[in-house]
């Protein structure tokens, strides 16, 4: 049994970092995911006791992860996907496909030890039940770290038993694998789809509106001379052709509010928190619209405004919780929440934590408690943190 660290606490939630031992990289219901020097974990007791464990060579390379409803767990490291259907009794590698089902070939690397982050997410909500069966659906954050990487949306319909592949940016002649963290602009592979004009960084969000049957993603980064970075796409599937449709329908300024994350949908509303930055004036705060009016900034209810640029954000149970871009932040490790839907708000600092950016959010364990990444910078992996609102 681990012992507790101490919980904190603010007016509006507890606070406490995870327990000595693997750092706890995703968790659903009651069961965590985390990884240590050459090891895999499973936990049934959020992280009480590690009652599965196997040897993974690769452990502390692991950049995502997500447990499916069914208990099986889908886990990346820099360019490979493995899947355990058993609690890690058994790992299998997991093909990665083009769209038309044949083998997705990932770059080889300038650099071996920068082969990229593939599958890196900042969200920690990527599957969905679509239409009776669970959807495994993200993208990835990446030149930043882990070396140039070309930027997808990935999906998987089978249990993460194969992924494929949803949509394919274009090359950016700005994130060339020339070796370095997070690529180069002056040589270098280029990475991406050639017959896709549409370029990005990364993705911030993709997220599931089932009033719609519609999927959205947002990207990032910058306003470049070959167009927009900052892109909002809509995306519906054909089960039964397995076959989507993807459409640009926003592309604009990184100081806009379609610089975004946390894309969130409640009754049929579409939430979402905005990253602007770079030249003033800055469009920031977290909205609210109508999905076919996100095009219309008329239409948009700003719910508040916390002067920050952020790309985390969750809602569950009328509980909305955000967090402040350490970088551009006056606060240290800056949480913002509201315990009613967007009717009041607050914002904590949670200082003793030095500088973080908190992100990857999941959702409340069985036990009542968010799970956060704190990162250092903005990115660099430091601790996990645990949150547990103080319900009204």
């Amino acid at each position: 049994m681990t012992t507790e660290p101490r919980i904190g606490e603010t007016e509006h939630f507890w606070y406490r970092l995870q327990p000595a031992g693997p750092y706890i990289a995703s968790q659903r219901d009651n069961k965590a995911f985390a990884f240590g020097d050459g090891e895999v974990f499973l936990s049934e007791d959020n992280g009480a006791t590690w009652a599965h464990r196997a040897a993974f060579a690769e452990a502390r390379q692991i950049s995502y992860s997500h447990i499916l409803r069914n208990g099986n767990v889908l886990f990346g490291t820099g360019a490979k996907l493995y899947v355990s259907t058993d609690n890690l009794r058994s790992i299998q590698p997991v093909p990665l496909l083009n769209p038309d089902g044949s083998p997705y070939v990932t770059h080889t690397p300038a650099n071996p030890a920068r082969p990229g982050w593939y599958f890196h997410t900042l969200s920690g909500t990527n599957s969905w039940m679509v239409n009776g069966r669970e959807m495994v659906v993200w993208g990835n954050y990446c030149n930043v770290m882990g070396g140039a990487t070309p930027v997808n949306i990935y999906y998987s319909v089978d249990g993460g038993r194969t992924v494929k592949i949803a949509y394919a940016f274009g090359r950016n002649p700005y994130f060339r694998d020339d070796g370095s963290e997070g690529g180069g602009r002056a040589e270098g592979q280029l990475l991406g789809n050639p017959d896709n004009p549409v370029i990005a960084r990364h993705i911030h969000t993709v997220a599931y509106n089932p009033a719609e049957d519609a999927f959205y993603a947002c990207t990032g980064d910058g306003d470049r001379p070959e167009g927009f970075e900052c892109h909002w796409l809509r995306g519906t599937y054909d089960a039964a052709k397995d076959r989507w449709d993807w459409r640009v329908i926003i592309s604009d300024h990184l100081n806009s509010r379609y610089k975004a994350g946390g894309i969130t949908f409640v009754d049929n509303q579409l939430y979402w928190i905005s990253d602007s930055n770079g030249p003033k004036p800055y469009d920031r705060g977290i909205f609210r619209c109508a999905p076919a009016d996100i095009g219309r900034p008329e239409k948009h209810t700003l719910l508040f405004n916390p002067d920050v640029e952020s790309g985390a954000m969750l809602i569950q149970d009328q509980v909305i919780l955000a967090s402040h871009c350490a970088p551009a932040s006056p606060m240290n490790t800056g949480f913002i929440i509201s315990l009613d839907g967007g009717k009041t708000w607050a914002q904590h600092d949670l200082a003793e934590f030095g500088k973080r950016s908190p992100t990857l959010f999941h959702e409340m364990n069985g036990d009542g408690w968010f799970r956060v990444d704190l990162r250092s910078g903005w990115i660099q992996y430091a601790e996990v943190l645990f949150i547990k609102p103080k319900k009204p």
